[in-house]
C-alpha cells in the first residue's frame, strides 16, 4: 500500500494509447500513488520543446525515477524517453514491470532478453488489472 509508482508511457512517441494509460493510472491510484499521472492526459503536446524546458522534464523524471518503489511501463508503442526511463531504473536498482499488447507490437530484443525486466504480455485490457494485483500483493 501506498507504494510510489512511475508509470511509463509514450508521450512524443505517439500518444495512441493515452486513453490506456490513464485507465492504468487510475486502476493503480486506488492503492498506490502516480507519480506521473500526467502521462494518461489525452492533450499532451508531441512537439518538442525548447532545451530549457526539456531540462526540466529530465531533471523532474529523474527525480521522480530516484524516489519511486517501482517502475510500470506500457510499451506497445515504442518511445526513446520510455527505453531511457527503463536503463535509469534498471541502473538505480528499481524494480520495473513492461506490459506490451502482443496483438499491436513485438516488445524490443533490448528489453525482452534483459532478465531484470519483468515482461508482462497481455491480449486485453482486462488482462492487465491482474498483473497488476500480483505486483502490488493485492487480493481481488
Amino acid at each position: 500500500m501506498n507504494k510510489k509508482v512511475y508509470f511509463a508511457g509514450s508521450i512524443r512517441g505517439g500518444r495512441v494509447d493515452a486513453a490506456l494509460y490513464q485507465k492504468i493510472i487510475n486502476y493503480i491510484k486506488k492503492t498506490d500513488i502516480v507519480l506521473t499521472e500526467h502521462i494518461g492526459k489525452s492533450n499532451m503536446s508531441l512537439k518538442a520543446q525548447t532545451k530549457e524546458i526539456d531540462v526540466h522534464i529530465y531533471e523532474r523524471d529523474t527525480e521522480w525515477l530516484k524516489s519511486c518503489d517501482l517502475v510500470i511501463a506500457e510499451c506497445t508503442c515504442p518511445s526513446h524517453g520510455v527505453g531511457y526511463e527503463l536503463a535509469y531504473a534498471e541502473a538505480h536498482n528499481i524494480p520495473v514491470y513492461i506490459f506490451y499488447d502482443k496483438r499491436k507490437s513485438n516488445i524490443s530484443a533490448m528489453l525482452n532478453g534483459n532478465t531484470y525486466f519483468t515482461i508482462i504480455p497481455y491480449e486485453t485490457e482486462e488482462d492487465i488489472y491482474p498483473s497488476i494485483d500480483k505486483i502490488f500483493c493485492r487480493d481481488r
